[in-house]
């Protein structure tokens, strides 16, 4: 084998899944078409799910200053974030391209292989590995690995090589998106509709202005390079009446609301992750968190898998729990084209959502939704509220090294926290211990207040969600452990 996993794509959701492989001791090699990164802002920001994730992993400080908010919108409508417990803020600003630059520094940091300049052009699955038809700076030549990951985005090469099928809906409008200098321009917030279409401004650092223009009527077209920026600047003309066409254009791309999704995430040895398993309307930059959040996901799984530690049906959960988190993600970002592209006929829909909004339990519900703070994965079936979901980040106490429980997650292992100081409970879970940590520490909040009211143990996935908690689980935690975690030594 060239290498245990060939990951395709070194896009933020391939990089991530290169460095979760490596935090699980998987060989990895990253083939990129690009030889070098564009350097293009495109996703900006985190939701307040990447962000606990960047932070289980020690990476939030490799971002620097990072300015966050606890205000989003749907579909142009404002949404509260603050109505949520806990302190679920979103960054912004954060281009792609700083995101990128962190992620790759942390992966090869770790030890992955990235090939840039190298493009893939076949993948065939044999019974016990996956061979990669690759052309490079010194030729074509074929690599080998036990499974290949497809992090190439919506027009992926391994789902088509791999023969995935990818139902959905064709393109019906083209947008642009423009980083612009040299201009000074009124913020607009997406929702504020024009006549014949929609636009939005917003200032990012360093003097750059991002723009998004949509004229209703557009046909989608299929295009091989960027559009010209007096392209952008004509359509700007158009909706507003304003000349920018002096601006100075740092890069400029189009998309379309095409929306699909894979109806599976695996096949074989062969996977999906990110835009390659889902492409929708660019809407609250959920596409490219939602793609990190894959590969944290994965990673562990695959890297259990391929060390041997765990059976193969484990990555079956991938796709079980992913899957749906996609369908969802396709459907509100739909939702909200029909909010901020449409024109005048879908007023009295936004206005009935604005003063739904306004009521607790709705906004709670669309915060969580597009900050993603509302997955819940079917891990048990117990009663615990835990259960299924992300372990809170609470402080802890009479642990030496360890004060907050997020992180106890750093070195992406299995987490058994013991509140109660149970040796017996520790024992049986002893047979793991190449695998999970024992770490025996109280919440720091008063008792019976705080998420972890009533607990006396909680066993933690690697990517942070809970498997098992004591009250509540319907199975004994060597039940949790072999399932999660395979077989006992």
């Amino acid at each position: 084998m060239d290498a245990a996993v060939i990951v395709v794509g070194a896009g933020p959701a391939g990089m991530m899944l290169a460095g979760e492989l490596r935090l699980a001791g998987v060989d990895v090699m990253v083939v990129e078409r690009l030889a070098a990164r564009t350097g293009e802002s495109r996703g900006l920001g985190f939701t307040a799910r990447t962000m606990e994730i960047f932070d289980q992993r020690g990476l939030l400080s490799r971002f620097g200053d990072i300015e966050t908010s606890d205000v989003g919108h749907f579909g142009g409508l404002p949404v509260d974030f603050g109505v949520l417990e806990g302190a679920h803020q979103a960054a912004k600003t954060v281009p792609q391209s700083a995101t990128e630059t962190v992620l790759e520094e942390w992966a090869t940091g770790l030890g992955a292989d990235v090939r840039r300049g190298h493009e893939v052009l076949s993948v065939t699955g044999k019974e016990d590995s996956v061979e990669v038809e690759i052309r490079g700076p010194s030729g074509v030549w074929t690599a080998r690995a036990e499974y290949v990951v497809g992090c190439d985005g919506g027009r992926s090469t391994v789902r088509k090589a791999a023969g995935f099928d990818f139902p959905g809906t064709a393109a019906t409008m083209e947008m642009f998106l423009a980083d612009v200098r040299g201009i000074t321009l009124e913020p607009r917030m997406i929702g504020e509709t024009l006549p014949g279409g929609m636009v939005m401004v917003g200032p990012l650092p360093g003097g750059v202005t991002r723009l998004i223009v949509c004229e209703r009527g557009t046909p989608p077209q299929r295009r091989e390079k960027p559009p010209a920026w007096e392209e952008v600047a004509a359509a700007w003309q158009r909706l507003t009446g304003d000349d920018i066409s002096h601006a100075e254009p740092v890069w400029v791309s189009a998309f379309g609301d095409a929306t699909r999704q894979a109806t599976e995430y695996r096949r074989d040895r062969v996977i999906l992750a990110g835009d390659a398993a889902h492409i929708h309307l660019p809407a609250g930059g959920q596409g490219m968190n939602t793609s990190i959040q894959d590969a944290v996901n994965l990673g562990w799984k695959l890297g259990a898998v391929v060390r041997g530690r765990a059976p193969v049906p484990l990555l079956d959960t991938y796709h079980a729990e992913r899957h749906p988190v996609g369908r969802r993600l396709l459907m509100n970002t739909q939702a909200q084209g029909l909010l901020f592209l449409s024109g005048s006929e879908v007023q009295p829909l936004r206005d009935v959502i604005s003063e739904l909004i306004r009521y607790g339990d709705v906004s709670r519900h669309f915060a969580a939704m597009v900050s993603g703070l509302e997955i819940r994965y079917d891990v048990d079936g117990g009663s615990h509220p835990l259960l299924g979901r992300r372990m809170p980040d609470v402080e802890l106490t009479g642990h030496a090294l360890i004060r907050r429980s997020i992180e106890a997650l750093r070195p992406a292992r299995g987490v058994l926290l013991d509140l109660t100081d149970n040796a017996r409970l520790r024992r049986r879970a002893l047979p793991w211990r190449d695998r999970v940590d024992l770490v025996t520490a109280r919440p720091r909040e008063l008792s019976g207040t705080g998420p972890l009211a009533d607990t006396s143990a909680v066993l933690v996935r690697p990517d942070g969600y809970v498997a098992w908690a004591a009250p509540g689980s319907h199975g004994d935690l060597p039940m949790a452990l072999e399932r999660w975690f395979g077989p006992a030594i």
